[in-house]
């Protein structure tokens, strides 16, 4: 079966900023659905949009009061699809990372072996992928590649079609992506504060999922959020 996997990340300066007020927690999030369902989901997606009146992009930092119902329509869009639609996303505690000792201080280097994670967990035996990740300016300009061929290494029976960089404003999918990485990191880091409207929209998404954000086990095949130990463990 051919797959649409959309990503995006938040907070990735967590991963290089000396700052001491910097987030704790960087969180790469992805969305996944059958190829063949590409274009209903964006037709629906955008359908939101217009509803809300919308021009721009919709984005976790663009959420307000005006706009909440159209934050908290695309939540219910994605838990109505049920399995059709599913969402991974991975949190890293900077504060627990040895960045010289396993990314060579290289925090760019660090941040793609945590996408390589967060993917290579929901891939598949015989299925096939293609890979859409939010555009990013890289000092290395082969990281895509890179990503993708050490994902086709470590899954010879499936087949990693693409990895490839847009544009976040061309694709309506890692806007939604977008909204849900920063509702995880939002938690995560605890900047919500309360009456506000990302407040109403991280509480709407867990009454979706009939809990609060945090770890999930593996086995959570909906809205699973993997908290990786870097230093193993359970």
């Amino acid at each position: 079966m051919k797959f649409d996997v959309y990503c995006d990340e938040s907070r990735p300066e967590a991963l290089t900023s000396k700052a001491q007020n910097a987030a704790r927690y960087l969180v790469i999030g992805s969305l996944w659905l059958p190829g063949s369902d590409r274009a209903k989901r964006k037709a629906e997606v955008h359908s939101l949009k217009d509803s809300g009146k919308i021009g721009g992009e919709l984005k976790w930092s663009k959420v307000s009061a005006s706009r909440l119902a159209t934050y908290t329509g695309l939540i219910d869009w994605f838990f109505d699809a049920g399995q059709d639609l599913r969402f991974r996303a991975i949190v890293v505690d900077r504060t627990k990372l040895d960045m010289v000792k396993f990314h060579n201080g290289d925090g760019e280097l660090g941040f793609y072996k945590f996408y390589y994670f967060l993917l290579h967990g929901w891939v598949l035996d015989l299925n096939e992928y293609q890979i859409f990740c939010d555009l990013k300016r890289n000092r290395e300009q082969d990281r895509l590649h890179v990503l993708r061929r050490v994902l086709v290494c470590s899954n010879l029976t499936s087949q990693i079609q693409s990895v490839q960089g847009i544009e976040s404003a061309e694709s309506v999918l890692i806007q939604a992506v977008d909204l849900m990485t920063g509702m995880v990191a939002a938690r995560f880091n605890e900047s919500l504060n309360p009456g506000t409207a990302k407040t109403s929209v991280v509480e709407h998404l867990e009454r979706r999922m009939g809990h609060g954000i945090r770890h999930t086990p593996k086995a959570e095949e909906k809205f699973n959020v993997f908290a990786i130990r870097p230093g193993g463990g359970w």
